[in-house]
């Protein structure tokens, strides 16, 4: 069996590395082998931490302020011996702490189950053949591949380097990337220099290479110093932050306002036990303490819709700033097209050299090269699998080609270069294959392919050139030119080598021919990009596609496509920032575009005060999806692209951008009912109960009372509404602009009434029942008062249920959730007016037919005039439309 000592693993050859290891560097490990390892060395996993226990959880509900504030005053109470106010408070320290539970352990499950979703693969050697596997499935002695955008998931010794560079900051805090290499090192060298091999955690800057697996896991550099590089925890997002800030202001006038409660009750001669009880209730009951945890219960669990609907969501921000998404800057492979791209036409007088030079020059590989064609399992670009297609149809399969003509060196694709270059050794010279953008490989060309010559490109011969490629791209097709060039020098060290930006022996090419490639939209991009422009979101196309493929497809989206709606990354360049911003709200193409130029149009309508999220898939990208307020990567890009976005489009479909919009608009419409619903009632006690102190009348409620009301108001309504479905009228609405205040004046309008509005009527009524009943029915008065106070907002929370709607236009079915909450919230209410245990606990009496009308008729009044101030702002926002 395998033992893996602790070798210096740089001083060592590959050939000796993998004599120590049992592998095969060309063949790599067997499934039997790989299977008896993963059971020896475990998974390639680092130490996890883990979440919280369900005990911690529920203890770690007794750290909020208003729980010590209530644990205080119970024990306080139970010193003086107020038993019936001990029990209640200590009964609403436990109920109020189940509740924290329950949505805690609901938003801690929802985020977990998110983060388990995107598993990264790694492109492993495994029996002779290429396939990808799970990373936490290496084991030691796997032969990897590594290519650019992707993170190492091991540490290894290189033993093939194409110009690789990987970027160690992770582990040596050097940001410049590492150039590799496969020669052997001399002992003394220190890690940050062992420059022959990986380390997990790095990134492929550029390039590509060839390890073995020499340590997974904790093993690793990295798994060594895992307790410095463990996951961080979750940000709170922008609106959470201003909610909080918000919510302690509110919280400390609430307190301020209770003392003097506290201070004038005693100073106008009532009991201390009674104006201490009271105060305590009166800011435990205002204080909206339940609005953080509401806020990431919906957040997490608008991130589960937008899962089901094929969307990552990696951060909480994303799910909220994806509501006021304005614009969407889109390539058009693979998220408005099928990515079933095939090759349509080859322009060529060579067409087995054309599609020869195709499948060699290619970063795609068949994983199961021996099932049928139907069942191939080809990982790569869309492009380079259509051409592997193509190859094989003619009969010209990779892995057999390379055997005839074994592969030297490569230059891998990148946006920069716009080109792949591959380097053979035939029998008696070297062969460079190149492939890539036909402007490019038409710029490197000096000869032609005819037939069994080679003839030089003059003027007319490369004006024929272009115009053949104008025609295949005006047909929407994408075009890829191939082309070769022989060498005869005896080294090859230099072959690839670099003078400033450009590499010495890639030109005089001689060019062989075009190979035009479709990719039909997809069947829904149409009615997407539709819904787009109906939601007042702007789709526009960034793609480094030839101008006539992108104007075709944008054509048949529907987009304008006239001269000054389309414009290439040359022009791009041309253009000063002023000039720029002016030209940018007419364009919706951008064709030719290297990540720089993505970085300027992002500013650009950043400039402009619009919320853009932005597509990429590459690690060149990666600045421009940082650059964006959403970055949206593709689930088939690197996982560089993957770590640095917000989203991740599992199915790479742009339509799931818009679902996510969509979702991001419920989230931040269900942040503004649970707020308008907790603020409303935040002032009612402490006016009510302060116009009574000054006025010089007994409390109209009393503490028990109003503790009460709270477990009534702020259970189960308040978790129910985070559960409130999407209205079906988000996407005919135009972007919240996120400067917006946090309260709107719709919201600070209804806050405003069930308040005020509330408390007049409650402070009348009392006056009213005192005058009539005197002194000696307070009981019977504060029952009133106090039912009325519970059953008030059991009324009013079915008009927050949409702040644009009148409640008549609501469906009351769809949140069975919020029946249930209040079903038991007037069991709760009747409960204490007729059970006599609890009568004597909330000093309650019984109430007639007459006084439960009286309550049940100013619930609605209140309701009514809600509604009445909602059609007064919806009238209003229709006239102005």
């Amino acid at each position: 069996m395998l033992q893996v000592k602790k070798y210096l693993w740089h001083i060592l050859s590959p050939e000796k590395v993998a004599g120590i290891l049992k592998t095969n560097p060309k063949e790599g490990l067997s499934e039997k082998e790989v299977g008896v390892r993963q059971k020896k060395f475990g998974l390639n996993k680092l130490p996890e931490e883990k979440p919280l226990s369900r005990t911690k959880t529920f203890l770690s509900q007794f750290q909020s302020p208003l729980v010590y504030i209530l644990v205080v005053a119970g024990v306080i109470t139970l010193i003086l011996g107020e038993w019936t106010d001990t029990i209640v408070i200590f009964a609403a320290v436990f109920l109020n702490t189940i509740v924290g539970y329950f949505q805690e352990q609901k938003a801690s499950k929802a985020l977990r189950a998110l983060k388990k979703v995107l598993r990264i693969r790694t492109i492993v050697q495994r029996e002779g053949k290429l396939k990808g596997v799970f990373r936490e499935n290496l084991v030691p002695g796997d032969i990897v591949i590594l290519k650019a955008g992707d993170k190492v998931p091991a540490d290894g010794r290189i033993i093939e380097s194409f110009n690789l560079k990987i970027n160690e900051a992770t582990l040596t805090g050097e940001w410049l990337p590492a150039e590799k290499t496969s020669k052997i090192l001399p002992k003394e060298t220190p890690l940050a220099d062992r420059d022959n091999m990986v380390y997990m955690g790095g990134i492929v800057e550029d390039g590509e290479g060839k390890i073995i697996v020499t340590e997974i896991g904790q093993k690793t550099e990295l798994g060594k110093i895992a307790s410095l590089v463990k996951e961080q925890k979750e940000e709170k997002t922008p609106y959470q932050k201003k909610l909080a800030h918000f919510s302690r202001i509110v919280g400390g006038i609430i307190v301020f306002a209770c003392l003097f409660i506290f201070i004038e009750g005693i100073a106008t001669g009532r009991r201390f036990v009674e104006m201490f009880t009271t105060s305590v209730a009166v800011a435990v009951a205002a204080i909206p303490e339940g609005l953080p945890v509401a806020m990431t219960v919906i957040l997490a669990l608008g991130m589960q819709r937008i899962l089901k609907r094929k969307g990552l969501v990696r951060k909480l921000v994303a799910a909220e700033t994806l509501g006021s998404t304005s614009v969407i800057a889109t390539d058009k492979t693979l998220t408005l097209t099928q990515g079933k791209m095939k090759v349509e036409k080859v322009l060529t007088e060579d067409k087995d050299l054309t599609l020869k030079i195709a499948t060699l020059c290619n970063e795609a590989f068949v994983e199961n090269p021996k099932d049928p064609e139907i069942y191939w399992k080809i990982r790569g670009r869309p492009t380079d699998r259509a051409l592997i297609l193509a190859g094989k149809e003619a009969g010209f399969d990779k892995y057999d080609l390379e055997k005839e003509l074994p592969k030297i060196d490569e230059i891998p694709f990148d946006s920069q270069n716009k080109f792949i270059a591959t380097l053979h050794q035939a029998k008696k010279e070297k062969i460079l294959f190149i492939s890539g953008a036909p402007e490019k490989i038409i710029s490197l060309s000096t000869k032609i392919k005819k037939k069994e010559t080679e003839k030089t490109i003059e003027e007319k011969a490369r004006l024929k050139l272009n115009k053949e490629l104008e025609d295949l791209t005006s047909q929407g097709l994408r075009v890829v030119a191939v082309g070769y060039k022989k060498i005869f020098e005896d080294s090859n060290d230099k072959i690839f080598e670099k003078t400033g930006d450009e590499f010495v022996n890639v030109r005089d090419i001689t060019f062989v021919g075009f190979i035009g490639l479709k990719d039909p939209l997809r069947k829904e991009a149409k009615e997407v990009i539709r819904l787009c422009k109906k939601a007042g979101i702007r789709p526009i196309i960034v793609t480094g596609d030839h101008l006539l493929t992108a104007k075709a497809v944008a054509k048949e989206l529907g987009l304008e496509v006239g001269r000054e709606n389309i414009m290439e990354g040359k022009d791009l360049d041309k253009l000063s920032d002023e000039e720029l911003a002016k030209k940018l709200e007419k364009i919706n193409v951008f064709a030719r575009v290297i990540p720089e130029h993505k970085m300027r149009i992002i500013e650009a309508w950043q400039a402009k005060n619009q919320v853009v999220a932005m597509t990429g898939d590459g690690i060149n990208d990666a600045p421009a999806l940082k650059k964006a307020d959403i970055g949206v990567s593709l689930g088939s890009g690197t996982e560089v692209a993957r770590e640095v976005s917000d989203l991740v489009l599992l199915d790479d479909n742009f339509s799931t951008i818009v679902a996510g919009v969509e979702e991001g608009r419920a989230i931040l419409d269900n942040i503004r009912k649970v707020i308008t619903y907790l603020l409303s009632d935040s002032f009612t006690e402490v006016i009510l109960v302060g116009a009574s102190i000054i006025a010089k009348i007994p409390l109209p409620v009393t503490a028990v009372q109003i503790l009460w009301v709270n477990l009534i108001e702020d259970g189960l309504p308040n978790i129910a509404l985070a559960f409130e479905p999407k209205e079906k009228d988000l996407m005919k609405l135009k972007p919240s602009n996120p400067e917006v205040p946090l309260l709107t004046k719709e919201m600070k309008a209804i806050i405003f009434i069930i308040g005020i509005f509330t408390d007049l009527i409650l402070l009348g009524l009392f006056f009213w029942f005192w005058g009539r009943f005197g002194r000696e029915n307070l009981t019977y008065i504060r029952t009133m008062i106090f039912a009325c106070l519970g059953s008030n907002s059991l009324f009013y929370i079915f008009s927050c249920r949409s702040l644009r709607k009148n409640i008549w236009h609501i469906n009351p079915f769809n949140n069975k959730l919020l029946l249930l909450g209040c079903g038991v919230g007037f069991l709760a209410l009747i409960a204490g007016l007729y059970i006599p245990v609890f009568q004597t606990l909330l000093g309650t009496t019984s109430l007639r037919t007459f006084d439960w009308l009286i309550f049940i008729t100013l619930g609605l009044i209140n309701v009514a005039a809600i509604e009445g101030a909602k059609y007064y702002f919806i009238t209003r926002h229709q006239t102005q439309q």
